[in-house]
């Protein structure tokens, strides 16, 4: 049986593929979410993101206070405008 422990459960990455890209070079939060999708998924970096930089931290000696998070972008959904405004109900 093989055991894999993964980091991010939305999109799962699991820590060898993290520990992999590292070890590689690829040092930035950025970077590897670009690669990975590691942060990308439903929790939207909620549960991995402290993960993946204590990760990266550990395995490049950067101190974890110099590891540049991952931007937040908030999800884009149309809204009417009478409902900004109160005057419609949504369902």
């Amino acid at each position: 049986m093989s055991h894999r422990t993964y980091v991010c459960r939305c999109e799962d990455v699991t820590l060898k593929e993290l520990s992999e890209l590292i070890d590689n070079g690829v040092h930035t939060v950025e970077e590897i979410k670009r690669i990975t999708r590691c942060g990308m998924g439903a929790c939207q970096g909620r549960t991995c993101g402290s993960v993946l930089a204590q990760t990266i931290s550990k395995k490049t000696n950067i101190p974890l206070t110099e590891i540049n998070v991952a931007t937040h972008r908030a999800p884009i959904k149309p809204v009417k405008l009478g409902m900004i405004a109160g005057g419609e109900n949504h369902a």
